[in-house]
């Protein structure tokens, strides 16, 4: 089993048929000070299947800071079926993981790292950056940041 997609955004559903509709894709917050909250966002993970991945799977996702604490562990199983008739090349798993009121003692490089069965599958990173003098965000606010290169590791 592979981790086909992974990233963060403002919101993300799963229509009946499996469709996974995304909204406002973002890698960096922008915030007025420190510590700051995150309302909401979710981290979206499509997981790539084969027949041969049947079964109970241990799914691991933990956040960590940029000194590579760890702040938020999540773990769960996901139980694959064989999925529909006459299906065998595979199959595509999407998941939304709503994440509210996260907070960020310090600017950095903050890390969503996905591990499946003990095997670390994918890195999701968020850059949380202050914003610059006359920056638009308000002392204590965040907002989501699109696009634009991310900043110079320390």
């Amino acid at each position: 089993m592979e981790v086909d997609l992974a990233l963060l955004a403002d919101a993300a559903t799963i229509d009946a048929s499996g469709k996974l509709n995304i909204l406002g894709i973002f890698d960096r917050i922008a915030t007025g000070s420190f510590p700051a909250q995150h309302p909401q966002m979710v981290l979206i993970l499509r997981f790539s299947a084969s027949v041969g991945d049947i079964g109970r799977h241990k799914v691991e996702i933990s956040m960590t800071d940029p000194g590579g604490g760890r702040m938020v562990q999540m773990d769960g199983d996901m139980q694959l079926g064989p999925g529909r008739v006459g299906v065998t090349d595979g199959m595509k798993v999407p998941h939304v993981l709503h994440l509210e009121g996260l907070v960020f003692p310090a600017p950095g490089r903050y890390n969503f790292d996905v591990r499946v069965d003990g095997e670390h599958h994918t890195s999701v990173p968020l850059y949380v950056v202050g914003a610059s003098a006359g920056g638009g965000v308000a002392a204590g606010g965040m907002h989501a940041v699109a696009g634009g290169a991310a900043p110079a590791e320390a």
